[in-house]
């Protein structure tokens, strides 16, 4: 199978309480991610179904967004965590996913995107700045969480927000 054909057998989809452990699993497998508690994941599965996206092949989840809409911005949808599992790396799958997850009924109605990002994290910043490209969307990146808001060893996260997102 080719990455063309791989990347078609790949289906993004709203998930379901039964992929809250599978995302947990692949936040683990990435090895750069925070793990938080599957419990917090499951609840993304069910409350925040609606702004979340995974993808799945051959009925395993292999990549995943989170996100919400931020109380009193109607217009901004929030991406929380991107991860693809090894499985599912090299294959376009992460700006697939927030291309997908910009889409979903949650995000409907927004016309800006945010996210945080370490100023480290080329990939990401690399990933975000190609998906405002592809949406012919501007990238604002300003100060959000400094050092001193984390526990000792954590980077600090710019804010950045692409819009207009339509």
């Amino acid at each position: 199978m080719n990455q063309r054909d791989s990347a078609d057998a790949i289906r993004c989809r709203r998930p379901t309480i039964d992929d809250g452990k599978a995302i947990h699993q692949v936040v683990r497998e990435t090895g750069v991610l925070d793990v938080n508690s599957c419990y917090l994941y499951l609840l993304l599965c069910t409350d925040f179904a609606e702004t979340c996206v995974v993808a799945e092949e051959a009925g395993e989840v292999i990549g995943f967004v989170t996100g919400y809409r931020p109380p009193g911005r109607p217009d901004t949808i929030f991406l929380w965590q991107v991860g693809v599992a090894p499985a599912g790396q090299g294959k376009g799958l992460g700006k697939r996913l927030v291309h997908a997850f910009l889409d979903a009924p949650g995000a409907a109605d927004a016309t800006a995107l945010e996210t945080t990002i370490s100023p480290s994290n080329a990939a990401s910043q690399a990933l975000f700045r190609a998906v405002a490209r592809d949406r012919g969307a501007e990238v604002a990146v300003s100060p959000r969480f400094t050092e001193d808001h984390f526990p000792p060893g954590h980077e600090a996260e710019e804010l950045y927000r692409i819009a207009p997102i339509r």
